[in-house]
């Protein structure tokens, strides 16, 4: 077969490179399709709206899905094993604290420090063992337990991720289970050959009924659902447009706060620009 899956092309770390880094900047299918995963990830969640949350994005790469939690209220921490991807994300500015790390050698925060995780299309590369020291089984236990002791006892981790086979499910699954999760995987659109997607949901709180599935008959309404909750955060009353000039002077002041060097406000800060050198 002549198609090749990327995580059989490099090491993550090799194949996300400058060059593709950039297409999730200015590939708008891209990052058309990353946002609506990042949307369903979070969704499946199942957050309350009444707080803000401190979320882990695992294989955060530009910092889309990131940006997600953002328009969602959310504070979030990512890591991605891509130099090139998180400083495509510094450029884009996101609000997240960014960590370079390989996910397989487990995950350096205290116990209970998120409330939540999520990670789109990166689970499958901790299948592969990249180098001669690597054992796909032990990474895989390493960053579940790891992940585990990090969340509260009341947490949820999402991934979408693009199972290769059913034994390489059965190989995360396995992992997941062994370092003290509950859950199971969501399907959405199981039918249809380029809607499929698969979300592994994990809990850390015992054993819960899964999210429903989104299925074929449902994907007009799915589709008006993730639609509606992006205008509602560019739209919604009392909070500021994003890139208007109360935007910026919000995001400086939370910069400020969070002990980032901010330049000082001026009469030119915020201003619109015409668009001509």
């Amino acid at each position: 077969m002549s198609f090749k899956r990327p995580e059989h092309k490099a090491p993550p770390e090799l194949f996300y490179n400058d060059e593709e880094a950039r297409k999730y900047t200015q590939n708008s299918r891209m990052i058309d399709i990353q946002v609506q995963m990042s949307e369903r990830a979070i969704e499946l969640l199942l957050l309350s709206e009444k707080r803000p949350y401190y979320i882990l994005d695992l294989g955060c790469g530009s910092g889309l899905s990131g940006s997600v939690l953002e328009e969602q209220g959310h504070n979030w921490v990512g890591l991605d094993i891509s130099s090139s991807m998180l400083f495509v994300a510094k450029e884009r500015e996101v609000e997240g604290d960014l960590l370079l790390a390989d996910l397989g050698n487990g995950l350096p925060f205290r116990p209970g420090s998120f409330d939540g995780a999520i990670s789109i299309s990166t689970l499958q590369w901790l299948c592969n063992a990249d180098k001669s020291c690597h054992n796909p089984v032990k990474r895989l236990y390493a960053f579940f337990s790891s992940l585990f002791a990090c969340l509260t006892r009341t947490a949820r981790a999402v991934f979408q991720f693009y199972p290769e086979n059913s034994e390489q499910i059965e190989l995360i699954t396995s992992q997941a289970m062994k370092a003290g999760f509950f859950g199971g995987l969501v399907v959405d659109y199981p039918n249809s050959t380029k809607a499929k997607k698969y979300f592994l949901v994990l809990m850390t709180g015992g054993n819960m009924p899964l999210p429903k599935a989104l299925s074929d008959g449902e994907e007009h309404a799915s589709h008006v659902q993730f639609t509606n909750r992006r205008e509602k955060y560019k739209n919604l009353k009392g909070k500021c447009v994003k890139k208007s000039k109360n935007w910026i002077l919000e995001k400086k002041e939370r910069r400020k706060r969070q002990g980032k060097n901010v330049r000082p406000n001026t009469k030119f800060t915020g201003r619109p620009r015409s668009g001509r050198f």
